[in-house]
């Protein structure tokens, strides 16, 4: 009988401490974390979200939300050096924190200019103020890869990404790549970062880091890269360190030549009768069989023999900018092929109007013929060669990441400036 007693008492003794052992763990579970958006504790708060309707006013606003009109207009005299109240736009989304109370007035007013930004007008207290709130952002690098099966437009939109990052390679490559001439078949690959909000709500693209186009079986390569720090302005280099963003070369021709004429809408000839006849491009005379270079990377439209013009090239560079280059003894290119800056294009002749040896150079903008040396064309500055080993050292592992295809996770979470 004492056996029994005492194994029943263990029994209960340990139930016990069981169960206090199971209440103090229910004791020791941590409290959830407060909320907080814009840097306001979301508890404290009645939490208003809304979006401002067409020819809704600030004012109108906050006098919904129980603000008399004196004090709404002391908020905006406040803070009119920071945000102008009369700008609130039409379709703007906006939060309001009012009290918990049975008033529930209005304390504090959030303008969402986007995704990012936002502007936090605080007048709970007796001092007013507003100031801009940035979200912390992270930022994702990717890679893609894609083909052209029509144009780049359709290869992005297959990928899924965005319109502007298309026109963002577009802007890269404007003067290595025509993109109406691309071909099916050729390939591209891209290593570029995206923004994210809360890991979930897009922010738009960051920098584009590297990119390559397989065109005409060539790569064309491209890397971002600080070659002069005072200035600060990124530019995009090929694998060989040179600029992407392409200068036009002064001449057609490399040397021994001189402008015999100049581009002169009121140009008289005593030939026509001193009558006035415009003459829409550069002569740059040298001797016949000169060899003609291309002023700019591009895709040749026409090459081909035509009356006044005799044996002449056309080069088509970007959406804004071609050359044609006249009186070719003989052409070296054909239409549709895609020439680098400084390839021989053609050799000075006389064929067609010309009263000697000479190449006209033609410049056109939008589709019409304007002077070339009056121009203020994009300028491209060579690397300093002391930079070039760092960019060197620089590209190699971007370069085989893009080649590989294989790209290390990178994530940073970084705010806004």
């Amino acid at each position: 009988m004492k056996n029994i007693i005492y194994l029943l008492f263990l029994f209960c003794t340990f139930s016990a401490c069981k169960g206090e052992g199971e209440n103090k763990e229910a004791v020791l579970k941590p409290k959830p974390k407060p909320v907080y958006k814009y840097g306001f504790k979301v508890a404290d708060y009645k939490v208003i979200l809304d979006t401002i309707k067409s020819g809704e006013s600030f004012g109108a606003i906050l006098d919904r939300h129980h603000v008399e009109y004196p004090k709404i207009s002391k908020i905006a005299g406040a803070i009119k050096d920071v945000f102008d109240v009369r700008r609130v736009r039409a379709g703007k989304p906006y939060m309001i924190l009012s009290s918990k109370d049975s008033l529930e007035e209005a304390k504090v007013f959030i303008y969402k200019n986007d995704k990012i930004r936002a502007t936090v007008i605080d007048f709970k207290d007796s001092i007013f103020k507003a100031y801009t709130y940035l979200q912390p952002i992270k930022t994702i690098e990717k890679i893609v890869e894609g083909e052209i099966y029509s144009n780049l437009s359709n290869a992005m939109d297959s990928l899924h990404l965005n319109p502007n990052l298309t026109w963002r390679i577009a802007d890269i490559y404007a003067w290595t790549l025509d993109f109406y001439k691309l071909q099916k078949g050729d390939s591209f690959k891209l290593i570029f970062e995206e923004k994210f909000i809360n890991d979930t709500v897009f922010a738009g693209y960051g920098d584009v880091k590297s990119a390559v186009f397989n065109h005409n079986k060539r790569d064309l390569y491209a890397f971002r890269f600080l070659a002069d720090s005072i200035l600060n302005i990124h530019e995009y280099y090929d694998d060989n360190a040179k600029m992407l963003r392409s200068q036009f070369l002064k001449s057609p021709i490399k040397f021994q030549y001189r402008i015999s004429s100049r581009y002169n809408l009121k140009r008289r000839i005593a030939y026509y009768g001193n009558r006035v006849k415009p003459h829409k491009g550069t002569d740059f005379a040298a001797r016949v069989g000169t060899p003609i270079i291309a002023t700019a990377s591009g895709t040749v439209s026409e090459s081909k023999r035509k009356g006044g013009n005799g044996n002449y090239v056309k080069i088509k560079h970007n959406a804004t900018y071609s050359t044609q280059y006249l009186h070719m003894k003989r052409r070296k290119v054909k239409r549709g092929q895609y020439v680098k800056q400084g390839d021989v294009i053609g050799w000075v002749g006389m064929t067609g109007n010309t009263g000697g040896p000479h190449v006209c150079y033609r410049f056109w903008k939008y589709g019409r013929q304007v002077d070339p040396l009056r121009e203020k064309l994009p300028a491209a500055k060579p690397m300093n060669k002391s930079i070039k080993p760092a960019f060197f050292d620089f590209i190699k592992p971007l370069k085989s990441q893009i080649d590989k295809n294989q790209l290390q996770i990178k994530e940073t979470i970084v705010t806004v400036k």
